[in-house]
């Protein structure tokens, strides 16, 4: 009996989860109308480039750790929470996450764009310059290193807010 009302509890939050996945495309970026969340580091917006009319808010610090209410306050700051908005990372692999999180336990409007910024990269998409300066800089949250791209791929563990035990 516990088993059939976990199933049903799971299988309902993921029907009444605000989460939708879209292609991360040259075209959704240029025609949305949506603001789009940029929560790479600030290394991959030096080194790919950015979407000029993003939000930059970084998620994760250099040891994959994360501030989940400081994320929170400053993604506030950007949308409404029913507003519908778009996030971003490098590959798709930590939006993936981060949506379903926003999503299904914060009750956002979430786009995950599938395929981050390599998506858009590979389909010629001309980036701007990342420019720490400019006012769509809204928070880092920790300088990150190098291994992250590597351990992006293999990214499994759930994001947890810090209120919440195990």
């Amino acid at each position: 009996m516990i088993k059939k009302i976990v199933g049903v509890l799971l299988l309902s939050s993921l029907i009444f989860a605000k989460v939708t996945n879209v292609p991360a495309t040259t075209a959704f970026v240029k025609e949305t109308k949506m603001k789009i969340i940029d929560i790479r580091t600030k290394d991959e917006w030096i080194q790919m480039g950015i979407i000029k009319k993003a939000h930059l808010i970084t998620f994760f610090d250099e040891r994959y750790g994360y501030d989940v209410k400081a994320f929170l306050k400053e993604l506030d700051k950007v949308v409404k929470k029913d507003e519908q908005f778009a996030i971003i990372c490098n590959s798709g692999s930590r939006t993936k996450l981060i949506a379903n999180f926003l999503g299904v336990k914060n009750s956002y409007n979430v786009v995950n764009l599938t395929g981050g910024m390599m998506n858009l990269l590979r389909e010629g998409f001309q980036p701007a310059h990342y420019n720490p300066n400019a006012k769509n800089v809204s928070v880092e949250l920790a300088e990150p290193s190098n291994k992250m791209l590597e351990k992006e791929a293999s990214l499994e563990t759930p994001i947890r807010d810090s209120n919440t035990s195990s």
